[in-house]
């Protein structure tokens, strides 16, 4: 009898060892392929330039945070330690579920381009407030002697993007949060759409939006393009917004991939207004690249 109970017993646990056994390879595996930047097709020279890696070589650390960020990761050119420059900064607010450590390679490729790159491990971005603890981290870095950032960071020059939740987690931060002054500039991808970020809690203005914005989605998958940011949703979004904007969706890309499938304009964005790269503005204007590009539809854009 006790031998016919311990095979049962095997036979129950095997399942549910094998399921845990499954999620916990499935957490290991990235959200961005760590070679994206030569799978991802291009449109247009602006768009295959940034999508490269650039010229810096990166380093990154991991920090304890607080209980709401848990832990900061920073990624940022080796140059930085030893160097007199600023460099400017990409505040990063992860997607519901997809944690810094599922996508690395985003991070790095940023830093490639003489960004500090950093994120956090706060599930709950939507809310803005780890965004706001991040800008707090890195100005008491930056005044902190015995930092490697000490006076390192480009307070003038900061920006910030997100994907899904954390897309609507840029709204938030750039819209209503205490620290929302100090981004110069903000990329929401697939962000999700006003009424269900307000449902959760969400509660970002997009009319209170000072700074310029790229607001980029996908057109696959009713999940992406009926439930995250309908077409008709993302224009009036648009609309509401005052600034220096532009949208665009990725043709054929679904959820998942809009959170690196369009990052070759990501980082041009980033490197016009924080790097005052011109080459990179020539994208975005009326009449730019991304406004001929094959591989996007539902183009807007008021920059000229």
């Amino acid at each position: 009898m006790k031998k016919m109970l311990k095979i049962i017993g095997i036979i129950i646990l095997a399942p549910i060892v094998l399921i845990v056994a499954l999620l916990f390879l499935l957490s290991l595996v990235p959200a961005v392929p760590n070679n994206y930047t030569k799978e991802v097709e291009t449109g247009g020279d602006i768009e295959a330039k940034y999508l490269k890696n650039g010229s810096y070589k990166v380093k990154n650390i991991k920090v304890e945070g607080s209980d709401l960020t848990k832990y900061y990761y920073v990624y940022y050119p080796v140059e930085l330690e030893n160097s007199n420059k600023k460099y400017p900064i990409v505040v990063v607010l992860n997607g519901t579920g997809v944690l810094p450590k599922k996508y690395q390679a985003l991070f790095k490729h940023l830093a490639s381009w003489g960004f500090v790159v950093i994120g956090n491990d706060d599930g709950s971005t939507g809310f803005g407030k780890s965004s706001d603890e991040t800008i707090n981290y890195l100005t008491k870095e930056n005044d902190n002697k015995d930092s490697i950032f000490y006076n390192k960071f480009d307070l003038d020059n900061i920006g910030i993007t997100g994907h899904s939740q954390g897309g609507a987690g840029v709204f938030t931060s750039i819209s209503i949060m205490e620290q929302k002054e100090v981004y110069k500039t903000a990329v929401a991808l697939s962000p999700t759409q006003e009424e269900s970020a307000h449902a959760y809690g969400w509660n970002y203005d997009l009319t209170k939006i000072g700074i310029p914005v790229l607001m980029m989605a996908g057109t696959e998958s009713d999940f992406e393009t009926q439930m995250v940011i309908p077409i008709d949703v993302m224009n009036k979004m648009y609309d509401e917004i005052t600034t220096s904007k532009v949208m665009a969706r990725r043709i054929g890309a679904d959820h998942g991939k809009m959170l690196y499938s369009t990052d070759g304009y990501v980082t041009a964005w980033f490197m016009y207004y924080l790097q005052d790269d011109e080459y990179a503005k020539k994208a975005f204007t009326t009449n730019g690249e991304l406004s001929q590009n094959t591989l996007y539809q539902d183009f807007r854009s008021n920059i000229e």
